[in-house]
């Protein structure tokens, strides 16, 4: 193989040594938490080794140097060997491993981006690859850097849906700077996995999805070694290291034997670390760390704004996801780290407003939300880029789980859901985003966005772009009158009062479309002699309980809330909420309640209960 030099005897052993440190060191710490998974740790050591230890670049006194070469532990369970691998780097005092799983210890059960050498959380299976493929992305599309990305899978994983949208992704866009290892073990958590040992059919199906698919024995380090170097050479697509490991390899009576699954060795340890032990040549182990190429150029993703203001004209009709797309383009103008991924949406969620003025911008991940919303986590890691991701907001709950643990790796992806409730019209229930708010509520930290004009909905994309944490903006696809100036100031948790009078009997909360409705009802109310007070909330989450609260109070006591989405864990809930502990108020919702059906949209608001007309009777009933 061109270019590949031969390990010299000593530099094998001293890799074969810290193999089996890594062994040690696992047994050692899930034996102190008695927990965790020593086996799975086993299986992969002479991997942890070679790649720590001889390919990877990387600062140990700086982990997240931009520089650095990235690994992606997909299969988080096996973290106490990722942690001993940083310690034996010197990162940390391999003594500390002992605290591995308490509760005053960030050396969790599963890694967190609480260490400062985890980019993302992982462990919930079948996701690290997404992420990977994101940060590869930006290695060679935006940075044009030299740094590599591994990412080390688990074989039960590999039945994850999203590992093959992950590769499919990886082999179209030519990633390279990739390189995927499975650790083939064998054994899932509570029997063979489906493929055991089969390594041709691992190989053909990883090369058949346009990948250099190399299988090696998994335990041997020249072997390993040399597929490294292949992978470094290896131009026009990405690498699949395939490796043959066993489950436990090197415990004594306990290797490649099934109900060893996240157990620790507990009174069988002695045995096998004296066995281990023995195994070492080296009593004082040299660790030899390949420096990073300092290539990677110095970004700011800070203080983005719109190139230009808002320019619209009050009462003209955008619909929000077309200012979307609009304010993109805008930001982008600005800050060249700006990008946008859309699983083959664009055309209607206005993502490809930034494709045509920054094709290289724009990240197609065709109809595979989950690792569209996986890529888009790897794009915003190390502070690399400002992702916008964006599709219909109902197909956003495939991808839930990817969002979950988003939030656990503290991403800053901005999520951008459109077609929005049954105001979409004909298209029918499936097309229909009436989950969206009560899913993105529950994700700790996220600030959710519900912009009812053009004006408002470009200075989200903008507040979005600087906010830290997961955002989730939901655009509606009928286009609606402009309410506010283009020199309106909106800020996070501050709602907006739209219409106020000293008579005004009810409080009435709308968002998006159905702050229409609202508006609609009060000019009916008002021939009845009828005047109700209307609030705009701008955020759902955070949501301004102070101005609610005051309001409410001022008109009576009184507050209807109507929405475009099912009545749990929606706007409603979160105005409910945000009054629990205040007496003498009182909350009506009116929210689709029903599995709704194909229509025109006003047939629709008003058969599903949340139209104007709705809150005319609500209202009508409440006060009369």
């Amino acid at each position: 193989m061109a270019n590949y030099h031969k390990m010299e005897a000593s530099a094998v052993q001293t890799l074969k040594d810290l193999a089996n440190k890594l062994r040690i060191d696992s047994i050692v710490a899930t034996n102190a938490s008695k927990s965790g998974h020593p086996t799975s740790c086993s299986s992969m050591a002479e991997i942890m080794s070679v790649l720590f230890y001889h390919t990877m670049r990387y600062k140990v006194s700086s982990p997240k140097d931009p520089a650095n070469d990235r690994f992606i532990l997909s299969k988080g369970h096996a973290a106490p060997i990722l942690y001993a691998a940083w310690a034996e780097a010197g990162l940390f005092p391999v003594s500390d491993l002992s605290n591995l799983r308490k509760i005053d210890s960030d050396l969790e059960g599963h890694p967190t981006p609480r260490l400062n050498f985890i980019d993302v959380g992982t462990g919930s299976l079948g996701q690290g690859l997404s992420v990977a493929c994101g940060m590869a992305y930006v290695g060679k599309y935006f940075d044009k850097s030299s740094y590599r990305t591994y990412c080390l899978l688990g074989d039960g994983e590999s039945a994850e849906g999203s590992v093959w949208e992950a590769l499919n992704f990886a082999s179209f866009y030519n990633l390279d700077n990739l390189v995927v290892i499975v650790d083939i073990n064998r054994l899932g958590q509570s029997g063979p996995t489906s493929l055991n040992h089969d390594m041709e059919l691992y190989r053909q199906r990883f090369q058949s999805f346009g990948l250099n698919a190399i299988v090696v024995d998994g335990h041997d380090i020249e072997e390993l070694t040399k597929a490294f170097h292949e992978a470094s050479i290896t131009k026009g697509k990405p690498t699949a290291i395939l490796a043959k490991t066993y489950k436990g390899k090197g415990f004594i009576n306990i290797e490649d034997m099934e109900k060893w699954h996240g157990t620790p060795l507990n009174d069988k340890a002695t045995k096998v670390l004296e066995e281990i032990n023995g195994q070492i040549r080296n009593k004082k182990i040299p660790v030899t760390i390949s420096k990073p190429i300092s290539d990677t150029p110095t970004i700011s993703i800070s203080n983005v704004r719109l190139s230009t203001p808002p320019n619209y004209t009050l009462g003209e009709k955008i619909a929000t996801r077309v200012a979307y797309g609009t304010a993109l383009a805008k930001i982008a103008d600005n800050n060249d780290r700006v990008i946008a991924l859309d699983g083959d949406t664009k055309n209607s969620t206005y993502s490809d407003r930034i494709k045509v003025k920054y094709p290289e911008r724009h990240i197609e991940c065709f109809i595979a939300e989950q690792n569209m919303v996986g890529i888009a986590i790897g794009t915003a890691c190390r502070d690399r880029t400002i992702s916008f991701v964006s599709t219909f907001a109902t197909f956003f709950t495939r991808s839930f789980d990817q969002i979950r643990m988003g939030a656990i790796s503290q991403t800053n992806v901005n999520f951008v859901g459109s077609h929005c409730g049954i105001s979409i019209g004909e298209d029918g229930p499936s097309q229909m985003g009436l989950e969206d708010i009560a899913m993105f509520r529950s994700v700790p930290g996220a600030t959710i966005f519900y912009p009812a004009d053009a004006v408002s909905c470009e200075r989200s994309i903008e507040i979005a772009a600087n906010t830290k944490g997961i955002c989730f903006i939901r655009t509606s696809r009928p286009p609606t009158a402009v309410i506010y100036q283009n020199n309106e100031v909106f800020e996070i948790g501050k709602a907006k009062v739209v219409k106020s009078s000293p008579s005004d009997k009810v409080l009435v909360i709308g968002a998006g479309v159905t702050l229409y409705e609202a508006l609609n009802a009060a000019e009916q109310l008002e021939k009845s002699g009828i005047n109700i007070r209307i609030i705009d909330p701008f955020t759902i989450k955070p949501l301004d309980a102070a101005t609610i609260i005051k309001n409410a109070k001022e008109v009576g006591g009184t507050i209807i809330t109507i929405e475009d989405h099912y009545p749990e864990g929606g706007l409603g809930e979160a105005v409910l909420s945000a009054v629990a502990e205040e007496r003498d108020i009182t909350v009506k919702k009116l929210a689709v309640t029903d599995i709704p059906r194909s229509g025109p949209a006003n047939v629709l608001l008003e058969m599903f209960g949340i139209s104007a007309k709705n809150v005319v009777a609500a209202v009508k009933k409440l006060v009369l």
